[in-house]
Formats: structure tokens, C-alpha cells, sequence
């Protein structure tokens, strides 16, 4: 693959596929993947590719079919989809630990016609296939699975000539509706980011990456596993996160780049804190954060115990996921998500859209290669995000520095009005998690009287910490305007999550306004 800082996209393959067999040529024997059960050279994984494109054939699995893919990380998934790429299939990947509603509405609405289950290192992705009749088997290579029936209704998309408007890869989003929103992404999409992602990191095949971010999840897949092979390194998966495996991997496995979101360091830094234990960390080189706002005591926090800088980013699962990345040789000591990656434009636009300047707050709009060819099937919803000229509306709030450099304000629509005020939640959440006790929050907006709003907290502690809700609210006093302090701060055990570490602020929303009705 063609390294270079300004990724064009000329020279992008073909297809997600290529790159695995790319480097099956150029470098058989070098290290490719690593799971629980498996270490796989890069002949390895071509085979296994190899194999999976046959077994999809013998599935009757056809171009511009949908395969979806249940399961945790695991060397046959990542087989798989690269498999599904060769043949021109769609693959739907899916987290096993969605509940059975949420499995099944995906499934139903992507219309698969097979679902395949890599059963090997998940419980789940078991219960799953026998929920649903899925035949055990052994794939050679890929180890055993489950193989869902025909699903002989199942009408195939049509095929592409270019990779810019074939569709690889379809990501559901987390909704807080419950109406399910397939992401479709392009080879050229996918392989734009790998590229870009792997030049920015300047990633070599020395590299050893720790891959315990899902792959269902864009930044999993495309940031992490596709930008590790894009660079001929090897990506150590692990199907679920914990400390204590993280520093294992550290200091045995000689990992040299660790991607992660907030949630996941702020568990580290707790399980630290706790038993004294600090990482080894003499071959890690790049410490990243993304899918979720970074809160500064928790940078700062990471950094001290990595001995080097935490880099953070910004993306969505509409631009797969890359927008902007700090820069290797220039790191931030603030949380800006980063200068814009090369490429890649944007636009930071008013109510009225129009542009604003000199670091004003405004909607931040997007274009590129790496932007969404749309939501499958919902050509009205699509249309509600994307604007003349090819320009997505990410729905977040920024501001740009003079510098170039690129903070996220918001969401849109978490946006809370308070007595005619502005409050953003990630500033308010920025304050709680400055306190020692505070492992991480979230802050949404409730609707009380005349359409205004109150700003409720949920907070999760430190259970080695012993504090109330009066000592939050006393210290957010010292911190914050009186408008932007919380009404109300509500302590749990641990805040609901996506299998990714992301919050669901739309059930914690819900359970807010739940709060004030009754």
C-alpha cells in the first residue's frame, strides 16, 4: 500500500480486499493478526480470505447481497469481511451483545440473506444463532460458526463500477428512536480513512496494535483494523475490554500504538489508582482517544501514567469515521480534536447556514471522501443530513481556532436552553470530572414548564471515593455559572454504554424526564 501524508484517492485499491492480499505477496511471513486461539502471518489471512470467499459462494451468496455478521472481535470475522469485499457483498457487522430486539430489527432491515455467527469467542453471538436456527459448522480456517438459513427474498443491490459508489460495508448507529439507521460506506470511504489514519500515525509494519475496539463499530474497523494492515502491521484483538488484559498486552505482547475511547482509560486509571499498578509501556508510542468528548482531567490524567501524550480525534460513523486528528509531531496540552485531515473539508455555518469566523460556535458540515454514500432504505433521512454539494451536517457544534485547530463543542440536539441561556453538556461534564471522585458523566437536558429546560447530571464515582450529590453540587458552584449547574445529580453505579464505551445520553434523557414527571 502507497504511504504518504496527502492520501489520494487515485491511488486507493479497488477493494478492502486487496489489501490483505497485498501483502500475502509482499510479506507472507510478517505478523498480520493475533487473536485468543490464533496467530496468523499475512499468507495466512490471505488463505483465510481465500476461504471465506468460498464459503460464501457455497452460501449462495451473491454480489450486491447483504451478509451480516454477528459476533466480538475474532480473526474470522475480520476473514469475513474482507471475504464479503472480494465477492462484491455487502457486510452488515453487528456487535453479539445487542439484545435480541435490536439484533433482529437490523437484521430485518437490512434484508440479509445469510447471517453469519463467529460463535468461537462469544457467548453471545451463540445464543443468537440458535435463537435464530443457525447451523454449526467448521470453516478450515475460519474455526467454527454458525450459518443462519437462505433468506430467499433477499433482493441483491446493484454492483458498482467504482469503488467511491460501491458499498462495503453497512453500520448501524446507535438510535435513541429505536429506527435503525445502516450507514453505507464504500470501499473508497473505508480505505480512504485506513489510509489516511495509517500515514497520520506514521504506522509501520514494526507496529503491533491492540484491537479491542469493535470492529462493528466504524472506528474499530476502519480507524484501528483497516488502518493496521493498510500499513502491513499486525492488530492484537481482544473481544472485550479490561485493565487488567490491557496491561498484560502492554507489557508482554510489545504493543506500540493504543487506540481507545474515554471510558476505556478512565477504567484503567481507576483499576491504577486502586492497586498502584502502572502500565509498562517501553515499546507503546501513540496513545489515542476518539468516539466520545475527552474531558481534560482525564488527558492529563492518562498522560501521566503513559509518560507521553494522550492524541485524541473526531469522527462519526456518516464520515467512517475520521474527520480530524491531532498531529504526531505537534500534540495538544487542550482537547482539540485536531486539525483537519488532509482531504477532507469543512464548514462551520450559523442557523441561517451561513459560514462564521474568528472562532465563533457554530454547526459543523463536512465533505470529502470520506463522507457516507447515505442510510440504506431511508432516502428521506439521508436527505435530512446531507446539503447541496455533497456537504454532511455532522449535527455537532465547533469553533476553529486561528491555527486550524478543530474543538467540539456539542451536539446539536443535546444543545440546552436554560432561561434564555446556552449551556453545553460537555462543559458541564468537563467540571464534574475534575473531581476525584467522578469516574465519568453525562449531562442531558429536561423539559419542565414554558419549554424550558433543566440540566440534570448522572454521575459515576469512584467507589474508593465517598461523596455525596451535596458535595457535587457545592463544587460545581465554585466552577460554573449558576444556570449551567445541574438541578438535579443523580449517581449510578455505571452510566448505560454501547458496547464502543459511548453513552446512551438518550435513555439517560429519558430517564430524566421519567424522574421529573412523576
Amino acid at each position: 500500500m502507497k504511504s504518504q501524508k496527502d492520501v489520494l484517492v487515485t491511488d486507493l485499491p479497488a477493494r478492502l480486499s486487496d489489501i490483505p492480499w497485498y501483502w500475502a505477496d509482499m510479506t507472507p511471513d510478517a505478523p498480520a493478526l493475533r487473536d485468543s486461539t490464533v496467530a496468523w502471518s499475512y499468507a495466512q489471512l490471505g488463505a483465510a480470505v481465500e476461504a471465506g470467499v468460498a464459503l460464501l459462494r457455497d452460501l449462495d451468496v451473491r454480489p450486491g447481497d447483504r451478509v451480516m455478521v454477528v459476533g466480538e472481535n475474532c480473526a474470522a470475522q475480520v476473514a469475513l469481511i474482507f471475504a464479503a469485499a472480494a465477492v462484491d457483498a455487502w457486510v452488515v457487522i453487528v456487535n453479539a451483545r445487542l439484545s435480541q430486539r435490536e439484533m433482529d430489527v437490523i437484521r430485518d432491515h437490512c434484508g440479509a440473506r445469510r447471517v453469519i455467527y463467529t460463535i468461537a469467542p462469544s457467548s453471545d453471538a451463540v445464543a443468537h444463532g440458535e435463537r435464530h436456527n443457525a447451523a454449526p459448522v467448521n470453516a478450515g480456517p475460519l474455526g467454527d460458526l454458525a450459518i443462519g438459513p437462505l433468506n430467499v427474498t433477499c433482493a441483491a443491490e446493484p454492483v458498482a463500477a467504482s469503488n467511491g459508489e460501491q458499498v462495503a460495508v453497512l453500520i448501524y448507529t446507535t438510535g435513541t428512536t429505536g429506527h435503525p439507521k445502516g450507514v453505507m460506506l464504500t470501499h473508497r470511504n473505508l480505505l480512504f480513512i485506513a489510509a489516511s489514519s495509517s500515514s497520520l500515525r506514521a504506522m509501520t509494519s514494526n507496529d503491533r496494535v491492540y484491537g479491542v475496539l469493535p470492529i462493528s463499530h466504524v472506528f474499530g474497523l476502519a480507524g484501528v483494523m483497516l488502518a493496521t494492515f493498510y500499513a502491513g502491521a499486525c492488530v492484537y484483538l481482544v473481544p472485550r475490554y479490561s485493565p487488567e488484559a490491557l496491561l498484560n498486552a502492554l507489557e508482554h505482547d510489545g504493543i506500540t500504538v493504543l487506540p481507545g475511547v474515554p471510558a476505556m482509560y478512565a477504567r484503567l486509571l481507576e483499576m491504577s489508582n486502586k492497586s498502584g499498578i502502572s502500565p509498562k509501556v517501553s515499546k507503546l508510542r501513540f496513545t489515542y482517544a476518539g468516539g466520545a468528548p475527552l474531558d481534560p482531567t482525564l488527558k492529563s490524567e492518562v498522560e501521566k501514567l503513559f509518560r507521553q501524550p494522550l492524541h485524541n480525534g473526531y469522527g462519526l460513523t456518516e464520515s467512517s469515521p475520521s474527520i480530524s486528528l491531532t498531529r504526531l509531531d505537534a500534540p495538544r496540552a487542550d482537547t482539540s480534536v485536531g486539525q483537519v485531515i488532509p482531504g477532507v473539508e469543512i464548514r462551520i455555518v450559523d442557523s441561517m447556514e451561513c459560514d462564521v469566523h474568528d472562532g465563533k460556535t457554530g454547526e459543523l458540515w463536512v465533505r470529502g471522501p470520506n463522507v457516507m454514500k447515505g442510510y440504506y432504505r431511508e432516502p428521506e433521512l439521508t436527505a435530512s443530513v446531507m446539503r447541496d454539494g455533497g456537504w454532511l451536517n455532522t449535527g455537532d457544534l465547533a469553533r476553529q481556532d486561528p491555527d486550524g485547530a478543530l474543538f467540539i463543542v456539542g451536539r446539536t440536539k443535546e444543545l440546552i436552553i436554560r432561561s434564555g441561556f446556552n449551556v453545553y453538556p460537555i462543559e458541564v461534564e468537563s467540571a464534574l470530572n475534575s473531581h476525584v471522585a467522578v469516574t465519568q458523566s453525562a449531562v442531558v437536558g429536561r423539559l419542565v414548564a414554558d419549554g424550558n429546560e433543566e440540566v440534570v447530571a448522572f454521575v459515576e464515582l469512584d467507589p474508593q471515593q465517598n461523596v455525596t450529590t451535596t458535595v457535587l453540587h457545592t463544587y460545581l458552584s465554585n466552577m460554573l455559572s449558576p444556570y449551567k449547574c445541574p438541578s438535579e445529580i443523580v449517581i449510578m453505579q455505571s452510566l448505560p454504554s454501547a458496547a464502543t464505551g459511548k453513552v446512551l445520553k438518550g435513555q439517560l434523557k429519558k430517564m430524566a424526564q421519567q424522574m421529573f414527571d412523576k
